[in-house]
């Protein structure tokens, strides 16, 4: 079974709204085991919208259409679905009713236009609306079907999970599961990554499930999804299982998380993990590092707190540096050691560099310096070259230290 999410709204387009319901829909759909092929946005133009189903209808099984169900002139999701279909829209006396009712009920004067919601294609069946005023439609064409919602999240979920979900898999006759996994990893590139795994990637082209695909996502790293199909969540696991080990094998060094880890949760799990904690000094990144941190639930028990020695009079009378130019390794250094000392942790880790827009005595914009002093006094550090962009670059701090942080606790303890 393949089903596709029509969202239709000029708002969409705008940006005025952003959707969310393909999104969920998509991942509604993946756990079911069914197929989605395109998820398509088309205004409030009642030729575009009956293109746009058509198109979408030649290549799947099913169109689930979001929106353009309201009481008003620009909802016309009905009128193109009756198109299509080839039938005339006809007043539905038994939404009609339920319509008025919801209004009477709140003591409120219903006007006239929401009976246009009533307005059902000749051959649809009725999703019966329960938490709003527009029902749902379930409308056949040939061996194919389209279903029309609300647009409002909530009426959506509702509907889709009592009688869409149920009729798709009806419809397709078996019973499947679509899982994925989402291996994180920080240390190269995408072509990189690619490059390394072509192996891999070349085996799973002739097996063909699961599937594999890289997620750039900037600062949060490049994420490897591995997507398989089968008839249990267990066998799909299983499945999953015996190739995620295949691309460790190539890239496991780079691999830092799974799913929804991030840097800064791996870290201070590992920290918690090993009984160690934390102290930061942040000079290029004014604090994001901490930030971050402190955004997990239960940080408190790894993370002690931070100095955020921007200025260099701080780096100088706080955390104690010798060096006069304060974007060096030795520098970074220093930072680590006098905030681990200063804060009683047992890692001091330190970063220090030039966002821009301008050098700084001397250092190109993009470098970064970070520090790390070990629980037994030996301290490391490391230079990085990062792309140039002033919020960008200090995002990329972020992750890049935490990381070198990673590694060296993995190593030296």
């Amino acid at each position: 079974m393949r089903c596709s999410v029509v969202a239709i709204g000029t708002e969409l387009l705008l940006g005025q709204i952003v959707d969310t319901n393909s999104s969920w829909l998509g991942e509604q759909l993946a756990a079911a085991g069914i197929d989605s092929l395109f998820q398509v946005k088309v205004g409030d133009n009642l030729g575009r919208i009956v293109a746009t189903l058509r198109s979408t209808l030649e290549q799947t099984d099913a169109v689930i259409i979001c929106g353009g169900l309201g009481p008003t002139h620009d909802d016309i999701t009905r009128e193109a679905i009756a198109e299509i279909m080839g039938v005339e829209l006809e007043m539905n006396d038994e939404v009609a009713l339920v319509i008025e009712q919801m209004f009477t009920a709140r003591n409120r004067r219903m006007p006239e236009n929401n009976l246009r919601q009533a307005m059902v294609p000749r051959g649809a069946k009725i999703i019966e609306q329960r938490r709003g005023t527009a029902p749902g439609l379930i409308c056949p064409v040939g061996d194919k079907v389209m279903y029309a919602v609300p647009g409002v999240p909530f009426e959506l979920y509702e509907m889709f999970e009592r009688a869409i979900l149920p009729d798709l898999l009806m419809r397709s006759g078996e019973a499947s599961v679509i899982k994925s996994r989402v291996l994180r990893t920080w240390g190269d590139s995408e072509s990189g990554l690619n490059e390394r795994l072509v192996g891999v990637i070349s085996e799973l082209e002739k097996v063909g499930n699961p599937t594999l695909a890289f997620l750039a996502s900037g600062w949060e790293g490049i994420k490897v999804r591995l997507t398989a199909k089968a008839i249990t969540q267990q066998e799909a696991i299983e499945l999953i299982d015996v190739w995620d080990a295949k691309v460790r094998s190539e890239v496991g060094e780079i691999v830092f998380g799974v799913d929804e880890q991030t840097m800064e949760s791996v870290v201070l799990d590992l920290m918690r993990k090993k009984n160690l904690t934390l102290a930061i000094a942040e000079s290029v990144t004014g604090g994001l590092v901490s930030g971050r941190l402190t955004a997990v639930s239960g940080a408190s028990d790894v993370f002690r707190g931070a100095v955020v020695s921007y200025a260099s009079e701080v780096k100088y009378e706080v955390l104690g540096i010798t060096n006069e130019i304060v974007v060096t390794e030795a520098a970074a250094k220093e930072m680590a050691t006098g905030v681990r000392k200063a804060l009683g942790s047992d890692i001091g880790l330190s970063l220090t560099g030039v966002a821009g827009p301008n050098e700084q005595q001397g250092v190109k914009v993009g470098t970064l310096c970070v520090g790390v002093a070990m629980p037994d006094g030996s301290t490391k550090s490391m230079t990085m070259h990062l792309p140039i962009g002033r919020e960008q670059m200090r995002q990329l701090s972020v992750i890049s230290a935490l990381n070198f942080l990673r590694n060296e606790i993995e190593a030296k303890t």
